[in-house]
């Protein structure tokens, strides 16, 4: 043991980068000295690479830095096994069709026309019962929204988009579509909206164009998901499917020519629900055809390289991916949210979240520690930091 001591602390952290986190957590208790190389996040950076759900994406960028990396591989263990202690966190009387976002430490969730900002408490999982902001405007329920720096950006059924300033009560309205707009996403200084009236449509965000209708695209088809690239060079659309166009087509950013269409097989009425970039050439789509699809378009547009199927035969209404490994998706029935692994083809854990009463899961996020579902009835938390006890039902 001595012998480590006298090496140089470079090699010492090249040596130990090559244990595996069992060898690490034993060697961790020897003395304090190595206790303090064992902690560090050069010595678990490789284990978490081929971890799922850890922060380190494919590209090799950490998500979340302040985090160290030796308690991100512990708590994905319990992702793996399923360990996890359910909590509902908000209960409504009403059914809805909420939408989220997650955004370090605050939860935005859509609950009809308006849209919370909520605390998460510092001890995890649970919310401040009491909004931090309530963004306002639309006259009919906010179908999607999306946040960047400086603004949440949503759209409503009432055809309009909205722009609200995140740390301001300003806020700027698009009369943008005749029917609801069903999805939104912004990039680059630009919005990309999709609606029910077959088209979908590029948006200015610069100071001098606020507002301004750069493109209108005719999709022949009702848009349900729409995302940028980003390399902000080009976007996607995912319809209905209930005419003669693919489902799924990339379209150039400035010119709004279309550049290619995603597969060849889809069947009437498998529309795509949710589409999510992992750079700017992969990308994840999922919808009424029950499967999830990876796509890598350097590789190829007629064919998926990676595919899975949900095992119940229902429509998967969104998608999630943490950049690396892991895949989650919520289903159209009683509230089921599961987890993929890339590298298998099976589900890698399943979890019901709703009661007797069905429930779609129409959007869920997820942190390192967190997992928040929002269903037709209320929020859910699944908390993979602090698991129940194994004799705990």
């Amino acid at each position: 043991m001595l012998f480590l001591f006298q090496l140089p602390e470079d090699v010492l952290y090249l040596i130990l980068s090559y244990l595996d986190s069992k060898s690490l957590s034993s060697l961790s208790q020897v003395c304090k000295k190595i206790n303090h190389f064992t902690s560090r996040d050069a010595v678990w950076r490789r284990i978490a690479k081929h971890c799922i759900n850890t922060g380190i994406t494919r590209q090799g960028t950490d998500l979340f830095p302040r985090i160290p990396l030796k308690d991100r591989v512990k708590v994905s263990q319990n992702w793996c096994r399923g360990r996890c202690r359910r909590e509902t966190v908000l209960k409504w009387k009403f059914n809805l069709l909420p939408w989220l976002q997650l955004d370090s430490s605050v939860l935005y969730l859509s609950q009809a026309a308006d849209i919370r900002a909520y605390q998460l408490r510092a001890d995890g999982g649970g919310l401040q019962r009491k909004p931090l902001a309530v963004f306002s405007g639309h006259q009919e329920d906010v179908c999607r929204f999306v946040l960047t720096d400086s603004h949440l950006i949503s759209a409503g059924g009432d055809g309009k988009i909205i722009l609200h300033q995140r740390r301001s009560s300003f806020s700027v309205e698009y009369c943008a579509h005749n029917q609801e707009v069903n999805c939104v996403d912004s990039r680059g200084g630009v919005i990309v909206s999709g609606s029910r009236d077959r088209t979908a449509r590029v948006w200015s965000l610069s100071s001098n164009r606020l507002g301004e209708c750069l493109h209108t695209i005719p999709t022949l088809d009702r848009v349900w998901s729409v995302a940028i690239s980003p390399s902000q060079s080009s976007f996607v659309t995912g319809t209905a499917c209930c005419g003669h166009v693919a489902p799924l087509r990339i379209w150039d950013l400035e010119s709004c020519q279309l550049l290619s269409c995603l597969g060849n097989d889809f069947r009437r009425g498998a529309g795509v629900l949710d589409i999510t970039y992992e750079s700017a050439s992969t990308l994840l789509s999922c919808g009424y055809d029950t499967y999830i699809r990876y796509w890598d378009i350097r590789a190829s547009s007629e064919k998926c390289v990676m595919e899975w199927e949900e095992p119940h035969d229902s429509a998967l209404y969104c998608i999630q991916s943490d950049g690396n490994h892991m895949i989650a998706s919520g289903s159209s029935y009683y509230g089921v949210v599961r987890l993929w692994d890339k590298r298998q083809t099976r589900c890698l854990q399943t979890f019901s979240l709703s009661s007797p009463t069905s429930s779609p899961v129409y959007c869920l996020r997820f942190n390192t520690t967190h997992l928040y579902a929002a269903l037709a009835t209320g929020l859910y938390a699944l908390d993979f930091k602090r698991p129940e006890s194994r004799g705990r039902k």
